[in-house]
């Protein structure tokens, strides 16, 4: 089919990151308790329903597929979660997710498939097909894949007021340069700021 019948579709990296850049602190992957209190802000709340409304596809690492896939399906029935969470917890449900791992085989999570193919190869098969925003959920690998092949069209970033000290980088060495525009800033009450930047390109 032509691209005419499918116009490309944006691709947005979602990701919360210290002060000093970091997406986890020195402890390792799973070293992120400073991101907690700014993950349940109201603020933060909001800009991830904001941020996930125009998606169709969700794209995962193993680790964070795993990490959600244990939390987030059964939030959507629970009565005392908050109604955002609700609503982001049905979206993700009900979503396309595709997951990149070279170990996993299979998934019990409905609307998932696992693929270890190259994130750009697919991200460039995804961008032909009818669907809305393509979104990777604070996955720092596929991102920094993704960035490294200049398919990244925004930016949504969770800046958190915490000196993480070590830990790894989202932004690396060798990453082609690129320009940003601001879009939309919203500040938590937590401190944590919500900043979408667009591609500027051409």
């Amino acid at each position: 089919m032509s691209t005419d019948q499918h116009p490309a579709r944006r691709v947005v990296a979602n990701i919360s990151l210290s002060l000093d850049g970091r997406v986890n602190g020195k402890g390792g992957d799973y070293d992120m308790g400073w991101v907690v209190p700014h993950a349940i802000s109201d603020a933060a709340r909001d800009h991830m329903i904001r941020v996930t409304g125009s998606a169709t596809t969700a794209l995962l690492g193993r680790k964070n597929f795993e990490g959600f896939g244990g939390f987030w399906p059964a939030v959507a029935a629970d009565e005392n979660a908050d109604p955002r969470d609700r609503a982001f917890s049905a979206w993700l449900n009900g979503t396309e997710k595709v997951v990149f791992s070279r170990t996993l085989t299979e998934s019990p999570w409905e609307n998932s498939r696992i693929t270890d193919a190259d994130p750009a190869k697919e991200v460039a098969q995804l961008r032909t097909q009818d669907g809305g925003d393509i979104i990777v959920l604070a996955s720092s690998s596929v991102i920094r894949a993704l960035l490294d092949a200049d398919e990244v069209d925004r930016l949504s970033i969770t800046l958190c007021p915490s000196v993480a000290g070590g830990g790894a980088p989202l932004f690396t060495d060798g990453m082609p340069s690129s320009d940003w525009t601001l879009v939309d800033v919203t500040t938590a009450e937590s401190g944590a700021i919500c900043l979408l930047y667009d591609r500027v390109r051409g």
